[in-house]
């Protein structure tokens, strides 16, 4: 354990750790989906996909093994056990902190089949990065605001296709689509901004989960619904580099899959559409209860 260094120094040594990972397994990676590419016949993307995956879940078992190295973290975590590695989920979680993603690869990653974001168009340029996750089939989405929609309603109908577009790629391995139901990072200012009627949380958007179950309903497993906290408050990565997230709480509920509204209209049937809006905002009101309690814990 090197938690002993200077913040500082501990987070120069973190980042270096993380960028040699990263460069060694990225090229590997890389190298396999330029033949996908290339070859792109469907036999043998159900030969390549899974090694891309394995290629991943290496890198992010040495994410891990960094983490262990240079953290200092107490893991209070429950509901993560009997999941099943060869199966489909769907995961919803809240959203605080670059840091979520890590969180969670570390704990689900070999659980579950790896992970799959849906990322902001402007990621694809991350260097190195992008490139992984372009390989890995991350589906890439344009965000727009509320007053380009209206001007330009067309827009919906093309996140939706692209969107369904992952989601029948997603369907040919075991697949988590990984879903962050807010749209955004929590903040205060975007809590007062929108009005949210939740204490931890901001409002959650069903039309990402509605459109996932509308196009792999039979192949989900569960839903996965997961809460982080941090009870030190939430560090930024730079931070976490640093050794100064001292405890995360992570809950993990397996939620059925709700048959109901697996093949419902959500774009189309405005009574489909507030039944989802409902399942959801359930599920958020039993999460900010959660986080209340979690949050009233030792903070060790």
């Amino acid at each position: 354990m090197l938690n002993f260094l200077p913040a500082p120094l501990l987070g120069l040594i973190a980042s270096l750790l993380l960028a040699l990972n990263t460069l060694f397994w990225v090229p590997l990676l890389l190298f396999f989906a330029v033949l996908k590419l290339l070859l792109p016949f469907k036999a043998l993307r159900l030969y390549l996909d899974p090694v891309l995956v394995r290629i991943a879940e290496a890198w992010i078992a040495g994410n891990s093994g960094w983490m262990r190295l240079t953290q200092k973290t107490r893991w209070d975590v429950e509901g993560i056990d009997g999941l099943n590695p060869r199966g489909w989920y769907l995961v919803n979680c809240n959203h605080q902190s670059w840091v979520d993603i890590l969180v969670l690869q570390h704990l689900l990653t070999r659980r579950i089949p790896l992970l799959k974001f849906f990322l902001k168009q402007q990621l694809l340029w991350v260097p190195v990065m992008g490139l992984a996750w372009w390989a890995l089939d991350f589906p890439f989405m344009r965000r727009h605001s509320e007053e380009t929609l209206k001007k330009h309603p067309e827009l919906r109908a093309r996140d939706r296709e692209a969107t369904r577009r992952a989601c029948e790629k997603f369907a040919l391995i075991p697949t988590s689509v990984m879903n962050f139901s807010e749209g955004t990072r929590f903040t205060p200012l975007k809590q007062q901004r929108q009005q949210s009627p939740y204490r931890h949380l901001l409002r959650p958007k069903a039309g990402g989960i509605a459109l996932a179950l509308n196009v792999m309903g039979d192949k989900f497993r569960a839903i996965l619904d997961v809460t982080i906290v941090y009870p030190g408050g939430a560090p930024n990565f730079w931070e976490f580099l640093c050794g100064r997230m001292r405890c995360v709480r992570v809950r993990v509920q397996r939620l059925p899959v709700p048959k109901h509204l697996v093949s419902a209209d959500y774009a189309n049937d405005a009574a489909v559409r507030a039944a989802f809006q409902q399942w959801m905002q359930d599920i958020w009101q039993n999460k900010d209860a959660q986080i209340e309690t979690l949050l009233a814990g030792r903070p060790y």
